[in-house]
């Protein structure tokens, strides 16, 4: 049984927390102990029913507040699927606690309000998943209950929507509309919209395909460790283990070392304490190399036929994440998956305004500020580009004076 990843955005009130609740309590997805604290919960709406959002808000500011603040993760499954659901935050003050939950997922869920249509954080959020290269797109249209189950009013906030895909280049798009609050188009068709043809959102989610289209000779393993126990019965043992970041790896193929770019070939590969032919992405393993090279942690091994690029200057999209202004005089660490290297931001190019879109010139980040910028590391980083391979394409900047995230990086090119 595979399993999909999503995460739900919009403005604040739009119903993301009460849409997921739907979805769980529909589907018979919630535990005993969770029916039983939220019969006994006395938030209601204002029909009397019970608050579904109680099953997402878990912080206590979030539940005498009625908004939602951080990422609460969901697990559940059906007949069909194992799902991992991110509710993000809809408040623009939390633009990077949803640029986190965003960032591991497959699909995005976007709720727009009926009554509202379209407004500026649709279109941040909207602009946010062109940015991280989420190839599904679902708008749910909700509260349609509040505009009597109009046909009207979901084609005009589809034709306005449309328009904002193809400015973002939105790949994949689906307008579904619903009513989180009365369970319509949530698990089950609606009764109540025969014009609506499509599927309930439940069964879109179990039946799209979300295969990652990453090229299997796109080859990637970061090593994590080298494996000398120079025991007796070990006494010639060398290993890297690592996992398989993305593409597979076989016994004989060429590889490349990077940064470094000695090649070698696979004598061996070994996973739980098996010998194995072959190995894709997402195991962890242990290679062996038919050549004595010098490797550390931090090095990358690819298949010489699609080695990504090495550079130590690259033009990145950057999400600020600190209350701290990005600050071009000094050293930041980035963390670029098992390597960690030193890096100066050279060259700010532009944030964005990401409710009109408009590239602005500025010398500097704050909190939940996205734009561009050119960074130049104290080592050479072999990557591949954000939108070719995405876990091969991200990076994170650490302030080496709290050792605090502060930044979200996705590389678009080399600029050397």
């Amino acid at each position: 049984m595979d399993l999909l990843k999503f995460f739900t955005a919009g403005s604040v009130d739009d119903g993301k927390s009460t849409l997921i609740g739907r979805l769980l309590y529909d589907s018979e997805s919630i535990l005993a102990d969770q029916l039983e604290a939220l019969q006994q919960s006395n938030r209601k709406n204002d029909d009397g029913t019970i608050d579904l959002a109680i099953l997402t808000d878990g912080l206590k500011a979030e539940r005498e507040q009625g908004i939602t603040i951080d990422v609460a993760y969901k697990y559940f499954q059906t007949d069909k699927r194992k799902f991992i659901i991110a509710d993000t935050p809809g408040h623009i003050q939390y633009t990077r606690n949803m640029v986190t939950g965003a960032s591991n997922s497959d699909l995005a869920i976007i709720l727009v309000d009926a009554r509202n249509g379209v407004v500026e954080q649709t279109v941040r959020h909207s602009f946010i998943v062109s940015l991280l290269e989420l190839k599904h797109v679902v708008v749910c249209i909700n509260k349609m209950d509040m505009v009597d189950f109009s046909e009207d009013a979901f084609d005009k906030i589809h034709k306005t929507y449309s328009e904002i895909a193809l400015k973002l280049k939105l790949k994949e798009v689906t307008y579904i509309p619903v009513s989180a609050l009365k369970g319509d188009n949530i698990v089950n068709r609606s009764q109540n919209m025969s014009w609506y043809a499509g599927k309930s959102l439940l069964d879109h989610l179990e039946t799209i395909e979300v295969n990652e289209d990453v090229k299997s000779a796109q080859a990637r393993m970061p090593v994590q460790w080298v494996i000398r126990p120079q025991t007796d019965e070990l006494h010639d043992y060398r290993g890297y283990a690592g996992r398989v970041l993305s593409g597979s790896f076989r016994v004989n193929d060429k590889i490349t070392v990077l940064p470094s770019g000695i090649r070698s070939q696979i004598s061996k590969i070994e996973t739980n304490m098996q010998e194995r032919d072959e190995v894709h992405s997402g195991t962890s393993v242990t290679l062996h190399l038919k050549d004595n090279i010098d490797i550390g942690r931090g090095d990358i091994l690819v298949n010489s036929t699609h080695e990504p690029i090495v550079s130590q200057s690259i033009e990145a999209d950057l999400c600020w994440m600190d209350t701290k202004p990005l600050d071009t005089t000094i050293l930041y660490l980035l963390q670029h998956n098992s390597k960690l290297t030193k890096c100066k931001i050279r060259d700010i190019l532009h944030k964005v305004n990401i409710n009109t879109l408009e590239k602005i010139e500025t010398d500097t980040f704050q909190l939940n500020d996205i734009g561009r910028i050119i960074i130049r590391t104290a080592e050479p980083l072999a990557f591949d580009l954000y939108q070719e391979n995405k876990l091969n394409g991200g990076a994170i900047l650490i302030d080496p004076r709290t050792n605090l995230t502060v930044g979200a990086l996705m590389f678009r090119a080399s600029a050397e």
